[in-house]
């Protein structure tokens, strides 16, 4: 089951630090000519370890998905994806260096064993807030967009409350709640907010649950995407 927040605060007079995309945990190193090792279940995210060392101009089957994954993240723009195909083409290179740019990898604008590892790493689904920012300029927070926010005063009060319907059984809710509870402790100590808990989880202002695969708000998690978690506006 995978962790599942409708949470933000984001959009407080306070910009609180978020990082959409990190440095994927280090994985087992495999010779460059070996596809990088993912789940079964999922043929497409799999097919992306066929990308290994393409070269610009070529043609491989899948390689259209892994262009609608960087346009979700924000490193191809929409007008980029029209008539899209299978081929390595240069606005694609583009994207890629615009990735490896972001994440600290080396630019070579090609998908070496690098960029291919961290692209098929699991992720937060929040894109990251690359296209319209200088190539090496890099932001610690960044907002949904219109900026929605909760219309109240500072200090202010937000409560959560945890779905009792979807939990985990490795953990307890009440281990839960102390995770919970030690963190906005400390998110509140560098902020003008109070995070209080309540049973009320309909009126809750963030509401906490876990989850797996299509769970009813159009972005399943385990997807193609490799998401882990995301979180949507007040």
């Amino acid at each position: 089951m995978l962790l599942y927040y409708i949470f933000s605060i984001l959009f407080l007079h306070c910009k609180t630090p978020c990082s959409a995309a990190r440095p994927a945990p280090a994985l087992t190193t495999t010779p460059a000519t070996e596809a990088v090792a993912v789940k079964d279940s999922n043929y497409t995210w799999q097919n992306f370890g066929s990308f290994l060392n393409a070269s610009k101009g070529s043609h491989v089957n899948g390689m259209s998905e892994l262009k609608r994954y960087f346009h979700h993240f924000g490193y191809l723009p929409s007008q980029d994806l029209k008539n899209i195909t299978d081929i390595l083409d240069a606005r694609l290179e583009t994207a890629i260096v615009r990735y490896q740019a972001k994440l600290g990898l080396q630019i070579t604008g090609e998908l070496d064993f690098d960029t291919l590892n961290q692209i098929m790493a699991p992720r937060c689904g929040v894109p990251d807030d690359t296209m319209f920012h200088k190539l090496h300029a890099s932001r610690h927070y960044m907002y949904f967009p219109e900026k929605p926010r909760w219309s109240r005063s500072i200090p202010m009060t937000l409560t959560y409350s945890f779905s009792k319907e979807n939990l985990i059984d490795s953990l307890s809710l009440s281990d839960i709640k102390q995770v919970f509870k030690r963190a906005f402790e400390k998110w509140g100590s560098v902020i003008p907010v109070s995070f209080v808990e309540t049973e009320d989880y309909v009126f809750a202002d963030m509401k906490i649950g876990f989850y797996s695969g299509d769970h009813g708000d159009g972005e399943p998690f385990d997807g193609v995407l490799g998401v882990l978690a995301h979180s949507f506006s007040p």
